[in-house]
């Protein structure tokens, strides 16, 4: 066993022996179907803590032809698959995490040569035959022919020079064009697998690696469920946890990734395994994925000086989706263009999801959200943040059924986001979203939600830990009046939507006047019970 050339199950037994192991060996299912075949060059990027270097260990236990590791596979997903003895153990395995080679040295030229010597040196040792080259590409093209076994090379983070030298064009080229000489065209290489947080950099007119198929956050294909948690699956640790599946649902549910294949299209909700695994075992939800770095990560990237950057994002913290196109990102963390190309490393970096069939990007869940009101509290968006605090106080109103209380709470959040252009229903409902930020403490809170003979405006459900607070149905009307809101409500029965809830239920009717530029509310207060009930 090595370092680097067949590294052995050793970190793999480890995640199998640990408190919560969620089997994701199904993964292999699809590596194997890609070994020696046109599309044996994968690269898979994920936001950080999604699962990637543990699927990374897996691959390597699972094709390390020194060891046999067919007791740790029997029962998992892979064991039951037609290919599952046929790669089992039958490869020499390559495996290397970038970033432990670049944080010891002090330019690539020197991690590359650091690579090439390290991985040399074990291949010299196991075959000291043909390994007698000083060249690493030609000294496992010499073992290929003298042994007739193809490698199985894992590349870990392999983007991250691309964080560390991101305004040396020159560096990268140097990287990139080391990784080419050594994976493409070669016929050594079974699968190169290669795991990020960013997709393969476009450098030019071209990539230089071209031969990657990339399965990222906005185009996961075939590998959706394999990184991160599924919804069944963290409903199961929830029931075998005794933790609140809908609170797990608030926290860290939202990233929709969608796969495609010749079956038909299906959706996964995703969710951060990190957050998780901390949740089920501290007993407690909170912020746990992004404790792994500061919000000073965000920061850079949200207030940078770009046309509707700010607009976007404010619209977002206000459960807003935004369109952007993906098309114009370079896959790297300094080059931007546009609005988009920021939003879409937003996306990658795990701070936004993307709706592909909307093209459309969002805030996923109220973890993530926390991490931009921790970064814009720290920043010049300072009327932004005064709203987000106010809401507590606007909720209370709501509560109180204090309609005057409320319409000046939402003139002053309209005051104060005087960055919305403010002329239809939807930036009004923009206003509302972000004044009643703090509901999202206590409530599940559905924009549009089909109800009755129409579409609810906001719909607001507690979830069951907070019981005794009531739901909510707000009607919104811009130039219109808020007793028109609450007609609205009643006759085309939006009550109906809420048909399972039980409990006291406020039907609020938000108007704003054009003229006056005024808000106004007003708010009735209603009983449910076993169905829906109208006046």
């Amino acid at each position: 066993m090595g370092s680097y050339l067949n590294p052995g199950s050793g970190r793999f037994r480890g995640s199998l022996r640990s408190q919560i192991y969620v089997d994701k060996s199904g993964l292999l299912e699809q590596t194997n179907a890609k070994i020696g075949t046109e599309q044996k060059y994968l690269c898979i990027s994920r936001p950080r803590r999604f699962g990637k270097s543990m699927a990374m260990d897996m691959l390597a236990a699972y094709y390390d032809r020194a060891e046999d590791t067919s007791g740790l596979f029997e029962g998992l997903e892979v064991s039951r698959i037609p290919s599952f003895r046929e790669h089992l153990n039958r490869y020499d395995v390559v495996k290397v995490n970038m970033q432990d080679f670049l944080s010891v040295t002090g330019s690539v030229g020197e991690m590359l040569d650091m690579l090439q010597r390290r991985i040399l040196s074990e291949l010299k040792e196991k075959y000291p035959e043909w390994a007698d080259e000083p060249q690493l590409v030609f000294a496992m093209q010499d073992i290929y022919a003298g042994t007739g076994c193809p490698f199985i090379i894992l590349i870990d983070e392999w983007d991250c020079l691309f964080r560390e030298y991101g305004q040396d064009p020159e560096v990268q080229k140097k990287y990139l064009d080391f990784l080419r000489t050594w994976l493409k065209d070669k016929d050594y290489v079974a699968l190169a697998y290669m795991t990020g947080i960013l997709p393969v950099k476009k450098y030019g007119t071209h990539s230089a690696l071209n031969m990657f198929i990339e399965y990222s956050m906005t185009e996961p294909g075939d590998f959706a469920r394999f990184f991160g948690f599924t919804e069944d699956e963290v409903e199961e640790l929830c029931g075998e946890y005794r933790m609140s599946f809908e609170e797990a649902r608030a926290w860290y549910n939202g990233y929709r990734l969608v796969e495609h294949s010749r079956f038909g299209d299906r959706a996964y909700s995703m969710y951060s395994p990190k957050s998780v695994v901390e949740a089920m075992l501290r007993h407690k939800f909170g912020p746990y994925w992004n404790r792994t770095e500061t919000y000073e990560a965000l920061k850079i990237y949200i207030q940078m000086n770009m046309d509707g950057l700010k607009d976007a994002v404010v619209k977002m913290l206000a459960g807003d989706s935004v369109r952007i196109n993906t098309g114009t990102f370079t896959n790297d963390m300094t080059t931007f263009a546009t609005k988009d190309d920021v939003l879409t490393l937003l996306v990658h970096l795990g701070y936004l999801t993307y709706n592909g069939d909307a093209e459309t990007a969002s805030i996923p869940n109220r973890e993530v959200s926390q991490e931009y009101v921790n970064a814009i509290s720290t920043m010049d968006w300072q009327e932004v943040i005064r709203s987000v605090n106010e809401s507590r106080r606007l909720l209370e109103a709501l509560w109180a059924g204090d309609g005057d209380a409320v319409a000046e709470g939402i003139d002053r959040a309209h005051n104060e986001i005087s960055i919305l252009r403010y002329n239809d229903e939807n930036s009004l409902s923009c206003t509302v979203g972000l004044a009643f930020y703090f509901a999202r403490e206590y409530y599940t809170v559905v924009r549009e939600m089909p109800a009755g003979r129409g579409f609810a405006d906001i719909c607001m459900i507690p979830r069951r830990l907070h019981a005794d607070k009531p739901a909510a149905i707000l009607e919104l009307k811009w130039d219109g009046s808020a007793q028109g809101a609450i007609a609205q409500i009643r006759n085309r029965q939006y009550v109906e939507a809420l048909k399972d809830y039980q409990g006291s239920l406020l039907l609020a009717g938000i108007s704003y006047d054009r003229k006056s530029k005024k808000h106004s509310c007003v708010i009735e207060r209603m009983e449910l019970y076993k169905a829906a009930a109208y006046e």
